[in-house]
C-alpha cells in the first residue's frame, strides 16, 4: 500500500513541483507548533488577499471550503485529492503539517515542496519510532529531500535545529529568540491578552501568548517573507491573527476565573504552557491543571506528564484523556508513578473527565487559572474504542454558567 501511495504521489507531483509558479506547498514538521504555524500561515495569506489551502490536524481548507481532518498528515491519495481541488479552486499557497508518521510511511513522497519549516523536537511517538534518534532522523529526512529551489527554515534555538539542515539541498534559513539568526524576535511585554514583541526593531502586538507561540510567530513571519510578501504587510497582518482552536484558548467566568484549553499532550508542550501561565501570573492566583494521557500511545511519557503537572501547578487533577482500548485507571496509575513525594499532596485523581473539570471549577477562586490540557480542539472522547461527543471548552463553559446560577 505504501508503494502504491508513493507512486500516486509521484504521478501527481508534476502539478506542485514548481515553487515559483502560482501554487506553492510548504510543509511544517516538528513535535509541537505544527498546527499553529500552518493554520496561522493560512490566516495570514488569506488576509493578504490570496487563495490558500490548509492540511492540518484541526481541519482541511480548500480556499474557504472546510473539510474534516482525520490525520495530521493524510495518506498520499487523500493529500493529492485535496491538492487537486486546490488547483481547481485557484489556490496559490498550501500549508500542511508533516508528521513523523507521514514521513516514515511515505505519505508525502513525490511531492516537491516550496519550503520546509522545523519547529522543535521533544519526547513524542516513541511507541512508533522506538528511539528518540529514530524519531529525529525521520524528521530530518523531510529536509534531506527538499529541492534546491526550496527553502529550509529551522529553529536554531532548538538543539536539533542545525542537525535538520545538515544534508539539505534547499536554501538554509534560521529563526530564533535567543541566538543569532536570519529572523529574530524579542519579547517585550507579556499579558493574558497577548504579547508585545520586537521584530528587527519593529514593535508588534500579537494576540498569541507564550514563548513557544512567539517561536511559532517568528517562523510564520520568516516564511511569509521567504514566499515574497512585504515585511510591513506581514507585520500589519500578524497583529490581526487569531489563536488556533484549542491552542491556549481561554474563557473567563463572571467572577474572574480563567480557564485555558490547550492541546498540550507531550511533556515539553505541557511544560511550555504551564511555564507561560506562571510567567503571566500577577499575584497569588492558584494554577489548577486537569490532565490525562491517551491510551494505546507512548506509555513512557505518562509519568513525565504527571511530574510536570504536579511540579508547576498548585493543584493537579489527573483524569482520563482518550483511553481508547486501554483501561483508564491503569493509565492514571502509570501517570502517578512520576509524582515526587513532595508534590503528591498537590495531586488528585478523578477518573471521569467531566467530573474532573467540575472539580477544578469548584476548587477555583477569583483570579485562579484552570488549565485543561491534552485534547484541545478535539470534540470527542474515545473509550473502549467508542467515540462520544466531549468538548473541554463546552464543559468548562457549562461549569462556569452553573457556578453563576448558584
Amino acid at each position: 500500500m505504501e508503494d502504491a501511495n508513493a507512486a500516486l504521489a509521484i504521478m501527481a507531483s508534476n502539478f506542485y513541483e514548481n515553487p515559483s509558479s502560482k501554487f506553492a506547498v510548504v510543509g511544517v514538521t516538528g513535535t509541537n507548533g505544527k498546527t499553529t504555524i500552518a493554520s496561522l500561515l493560512y490566516q495570514l495569506f488569506h488576509k493578504a488577499g490570496y487563495k490558500v489551502g490548509l492540511l492540518s490536524t484541526v481541519k482541511i481548507l480548500v480556499d474557504e471550503t472546510e473539510f474534516k481532518a482525520t490525520h495530521t498528515t493524510p495518506d498520499s491519495v487523500t493529500i493529492n485529492m485535496y491538492l487537486d481541488r486546490m488547483l481547481e479552486a485557484g489556490v496559490e499557497y498550501c500549508f500542511m503539517e508533516v508528521s513523523s508518521h507521514g514521513i516514515h510511511q511515505k505519505r508525502t513522497e513525490g511531492l516537491t515542496f516550496a519550503g520546509g519549516i522545523f519547529t522543535n523536537l521533544s519526547h513524542d511517538h516513541l511507541d512508533y519510532h522506538d528511539t528518540f534518534a529514530a524519531y529525529r532522523n525521520v524528521k530530518k529526512s523531510f529536509f534531506d529531500f527538499l529541492p534546491k529551489s526550496a527553502f529550509a527554515l529551522t529553529n536554531i534555538d532548538d538543539k536539533n535545529g542545525e542537525f535538520m539542515l545538515q544534508n539539505t539541498k534547499a536554501r538554509k534559513k534560521t529563526y530564533a529568540l535567543k541566538t543569532l539568526a536570519d529572523y529574530k524576535s524579542k519579547i517585550l511585554e507579556k499579558q493574558i491578552s497577548g504579547t508585545l514583541i520586537s521584530v528587527d526593531g519593529t514593535e508588534v502586538w500579537t494576540k498569541l501568548i507564550g514563548v513557544f507561540n512567539i517561536y511559532n510567530l517568528t517562523a510564520i513571519i520568516a516564511t511569509a517573507e521567504l514566499l515574497g510578501l512585504e515585511k510591513l504587510e506581514i507585520l500589519t497582518i500578524v497583529s490581526q491573527l487569531e489563536s488556533v482552536s484549542g491552542r491556549f484558548q481561554y474563557v473567563m467566568s463572571d467572577d474572574g476565573i480563567t480557564a485555558i484549553i490547550d492541546y498540550a499532550h507531550t511533556p515539553d508542550a505541557l511544560k511550555n504552557v504551564l511555564e507561560t501561565i506562571n510567567d503571566i501570573r500577577t499575584g497569588n492566583e492558584k494554577v489548577i491543571t486537569v490532565v490525562g494521557c491517551g491510551g494505546d500511545r507512548d506509555k513512557t511519557k505518562r509519568p513525565k506528564m504527571a511530574h510536570i503537572a504536579a511540579q508547576l501547578s498548585n493543584q493537579a487533577i489527573f483524569t482520563s484523556d482518550n483511553p481508547r482500548t486501554e483501561n483508564a485507571q491503569t493509565i492514571l496509575d502509570e501517570m502517578e508513578v512520576g509524582v515526587s513525594l513532595e508534590n503528591y499532596r498537590k495531586t488528585l485523581t478523578v477518573l471521569d473527565r467531566r467530573q474532573a473539570i467540575k472539580t477544578a471549577c469548584k476548587m477555583a477562586e477569583t483570579g485562579d487559572i484552570i488549565l485543561i490540557a491534552g485534547k484541545g480542539h478535539e470534540n470527542y472522547q474515545e473509550i473502549k474504542g467508542v467515540r462520544a461527543h466531549f468538548d473541554d471548552l463546552e464543559e468548562v463553559t457549562f461549569c462556569f454558567n452553573q457556578l453563576k446560577k448558584n
